[in-house]
């Protein structure tokens, strides 16, 4: 009788356990684990969920991707926030550069569809702490160190800066080289292997099936060099059958041994199991 009741319990504490299991496993979405994903635009962008805003990125976490692609802008008084466009007009409604704003000002802004405001890097760094990676598309101008000293100090704050990687600029890159990982064409790499310090961890070749090839990923592979692709909505624009060409080309990408995507959300279909 003994033994019996032990049984029960060991069999109640494991049904527990496998629920549990279950649960955390299917709050995420079902993507095949061989792809890393990264949210363009900060995070899943859609009708209800603005890009660059809090939403957006609770919901790309929400649904399990590896890590977010945020956009960096500084306001007049010398805030980091998230904001795409040069100015708030399309999504706000004011047609003014983050630079000719206060961050007092900009936060009184409401989206337009969603009524989400903007968030500065900070409070986007401490929603992924822990729980999502972060690719920065530097939008400021110049190569203020004292300034940009502050977004590494920011990510050393969330622990996000050892796998944090950065869409740099020609003015910026001279700081940020071997402080963040930064994206390069085949030939900004093989031009950078000549440099006096290269090392294939500084870097990461980024880029679609209209700027890279097959074997522009194998020579990264034995290079030793990470490999990101981008699969954007903006860029099938002026094609026919945009859906088809997705499809198509996120195939031959995952042929050429491509495993990190940054993707409009829409097109996560696509990584599902």
């Amino acid at each position: 009788m003994c033994c019996t009741a032990i049984l029960n319990v060991f069999l109640c504490v494991m049904k527990q356990t496998f629920l549990l299991i279950a649960c955390i496993l299917f709050s995420f979405e079902a993507y095949n684990q061989t792809y890393r994903l990264i949210a363009h635009r900060g995070g899943v962008v859609d009708s209800v969920h603005a890009e660059n805003s809090l939403p957006a990125l609770e919901a790309a976490v929400k649904q399990g991707y590896w890590m977010t692609e945020i956009d960096l802008r500084l306001t007049k008084d010398g805030v980091f926030i998230l904001q795409h466009d040069r100015s708030f007009k399309d999504h706000f409604g004011v047609d003014k550069p983050a630079t000719a704003m206060t961050w007092e000002e900009i936060r009184k802004l409401k989206h337009h569809q969603t009524g989400s405001g903007v968030i500065t890097l900070e409070e986007a760094l401490r929603t992924c702490r822990g729980k999502m990676q972060v690719m920065i598309d530097n939008k400021i101008a110049g190569n203020d160190t004292v300034m940009f000293s502050q977004v590494i100090r920011l990510l050393k704050k969330y622990n996000l800066l050892e796998q944090a990687l950065m869409i740099g600029t020609d003015e910026s890159t001279p700081y940020f080289t071997g402080k963040i990982k930064l994206s390069c064409t085949r030939q900004q790499l093989e031009d950078n292997k000549k440099k006096a310090g290269f090392k294939p961890g500084h870097y990461y070749l980024f880029g679609g099936t209209d700027s890279m090839t097959a074997e522009d990923v194998a020579w990264a592979a034995r290079e030793g060099i990470m490999v990101v692709a981008a699969v954007n909505r903006f860029h099938y624009r002026d094609v026919k059958n945009p859906d088809e060409a997705v499809a198509a080309d996120v195939e031959t990408l995952k042929s050429w041994g491509v495993r990190y995507f940054q993707i409009d959300s829409e097109f996560s279909r696509y990584f599902r199991k």
